[in-house]
């Protein structure tokens, strides 16, 4: 087991994965950012490296400034959580640099996985259904050949990163070269990476994706499915597990397959298969995330399963064997609502003053985040606040629990999407349980 862990991240996952090394027994290392100097893991953590400005260029993405603080630490361990820098080889090689080991799967299943046409050419390969799509696109003739080819509408998305940025839909071939545009030099800016693609755009599909964990000697569990269906942008903000509405059987035969096509690549560590469910129950891959996910809570609330702690355990070398129980299994139901300073109707960002900010208790609630009131919420960063996690026997009282602990969540200062997510709960599209993308939309503009 490492002896101390440095977690190069913010926020509420930083909260989240210093609370695991307590547990473990493991020394912590925090870093932040001018921004962040008030966060209350920065006085939690064993120790806590500054590493420059609020711009995540100058800080959480500075490799430098956190290479020079594995160093400074004598970290053994770094966790990436998720965003910024998780899902970047060449961090992977800054950590390795700089005497530390990398707590995710291997260099090379981060680059074959975040390179979005790669995957599905790598998943094709092993067998796995894929939707109708394209590869990489640069020329306009060959762009309108190829959504002639899988026919309209089509959804334009960048090859490299994620996070719903980049991503249009185009209805014909005008909208397409438009869209296309606009797509590239948002895949620029937001990644660095111009590249661009199509894929069929699937009508009120649902979003469910499979919670893998890999081992050093290519052994791969799965950990169930999360849907995540609600989504606004297409980034989600409520995400449940079990999947509501689709056959238990159904879904363990698809989790067994993605079990079998991993362990023959095979994957080493933490990582999130995700799919999309088209209207007849088909399912096709849709890319695979090389990290923890932000919705990871709701898959430990239904397996009692510490996720963080599986995958540093795997990072140390142990068997899946010895981390997931053989007998595991889904108890319950859980849902998770991330609270945004963003306008609840527009869903622009709000950055502001947290003059009050009292999350809520209670018994099936969990609250994570990692502001304190009195707080900035800056501009620089996502502006997720914190995620408000709900367990229950049923789907049906966990959607009270939710509802009830969101009303009680107090946040002045700012905008937030409370009301919205409130709104979405106790709609009747969600309470039915047939959830789909396009449901927000349908709900808040309805």
């Amino acid at each position: 087991m490492f002896k101390k862990i440095l977690i190069a991240n913010r926020g509420a996952i930083a909260s989240r994965i210093l609370r695991t090394l307590k547990k473990l027994g493991v020394g912590s290392v925090v870093v932040y950012s001018e921004a962040d100097a008030r966060a209350p893991y920065v006085e939690e953590a064993d120790e806590a490296f500054a590493i420059g400005p609020a711009h995540p260029k100058e800080s959480y993405l500075n490799q430098k400034a956190l290479g020079d603080a594995i160093r400074s630490s004598g970290a053994d361990g770094v966790h990436p959580g998720y965003g910024f820098l998780a899902e970047n080889p060449d961090f992977c090689d800054c950590v390795e640099k700089a005497g530390a080991t990398f707590i995710g799967p291997s260099s090379r299943w981060i680059t074959a996985m975040g390179h979005k046409t790669k995957a599905r050419e790598l998943m094709v390969q092993h067998g796995m259904q894929v939707g109708s799509g394209s590869g990489l696109l640069t020329e306009d003739a060959a762009m309108i050949d190829e959504a002639n080819r899988i026919g309209y509408p089509v959804l334009i998305k960048p090859a490299a990163g994620g996070g719903g940025i980049g991503m249009l839909p185009a209805h014909d071939e005008s909208q397409m070269l438009k869209a296309a545009s606009r797509a590239r030099s948002m895949a620029e800016r937001g990644f660095g990476n111009g590249d661009i693609y199509i894929e069929k755009l699937v009508e009120k599909p649902r979003h469910v994706e499979f919670q893998v964990l890999g081992d050093a000697n290519g052994n791969v569990r799965h950990i169930f499915e999360r849907d995540c269906s609600i989504q606004r942008r297409h980034q989600k903000i409520i995400e449940e597990a079990p999947a509501p509405g689709v056959a238990r059987s159904f879904i363990l035969d698809r989790a067994r397959s993605i079990v079998s096509t991993l362990e023959a690549l095979p994957y080493d560590n933490i990582g999130t298969v995700e799919m999309l469910m088209d209207q007849n129950k088909n399912f096709s891959f849709l890319e695979m995330n090389t990290r923890l996910q932000v919705e990871h809570g709701v898959s430990e609330e239904i397996t009692g399963v510490d996720l963080v702690a599986a995958q540093i355990r795997s990072a140390a070398g142990e068997s899946v064997a010895d981390i997931i129980p053989q007998d595991i299994s889904v108890s319950g139901h859980s849902i998770q609502a991330r609270v945004y300073a963003e306008d609840p109707k527009k869903f622009l960002p709000s950055p502001g003053p947290l003059e009050k900010y009292c999350p809520p208790k209670g018994d099936g609630v969990r609250v994570e985040t990692g502001f304190v009131e009195g707080m900035d919420v800056t501009p620089f960063y996502d502006p997720l606040l914190a995620k408000v996690i709900a367990r229950g026997d049923n789907r049906e009282e966990v959607t009270q629990i939710l509802i009830s602990a969101l009303e009680k969540f107090q946040i002045e200062g700012i905008k937030c999407n409370i009301p919205a997510l409130v709104k979405i709960l106790r709609s009747e599209e969600f309470q039915s349980g047939d959830v789909h993308t396009g449901l927000v939309n349908e709900v808040i503009q309805g």
